[in-house]
């Protein structure tokens, strides 16, 4: 078991504490992560993703997929059995659970799809025009003087 002290960067640091806690809960949190249900995250595009979840045995309604203060919620509960149903081997599991991602600023939930016992979501990033880099222009030949204006102090 590993533990990091991040008091180092929350003194050297100004405005970077979404980061720290994040580390700090992604850290804290690993070693009891739960491995059900199965999943993959996968890079479709330059700023898109899908992630693909095994939830074979749940149906459309058994599913529940938000977001919530900047995480992905993904959640399942089978609705109670009923039947007189005897099993000799129960190899699927169809427990309830709940698998959640944080996401990252301007990422977006575009869509979501439940097909062959995969439930597969697509995530984009989106970053605003304003953060987007843009290229500023270089005057080339003679500097562009600017109207100065002068003042005379007022003693």
């Amino acid at each position: 078991m590993r533990n990091f002290d991040l008091a180092p960067l929350y003194r050297a640091t100004v405005g970077f504490d979404q980061i720290a806690d994040m580390m700090d809960r992604v850290l804290s949190s690993d070693m009891g992560q739960p491995t059900y249900p199965p999943y993959n995250i996968e890079k479709t595009a330059d700023d898109a993703y899908r992630i693909s979840i095994a939830v074979a045995g749940f149906a459309d309604s058994d599913l529940s997929v938000e977001v919530k203060d900047g995480a992905l919620i993904v959640s399942a509960r089978k609705a109670e059995d009923d039947s007189d149903r005897t099993f000799l081997h129960r190899g699927i599991a169809t427990r309830a659970f709940e698998r959640k991602f944080q996401l990252a600023d301007h990422v977006k939930v575009t869509g979501a799809s439940h097909a062959d016992g995969m439930l597969h979501i697509d995530l984009v990033r989106e970053v605003p025009e304003a953060l987007k880099p843009r290229r500023i222009e270089i005057a080339s030949g003679d500097v562009i003087e600017k109207d100065v204006v002068e003042g005379t102090a007022v003693n």
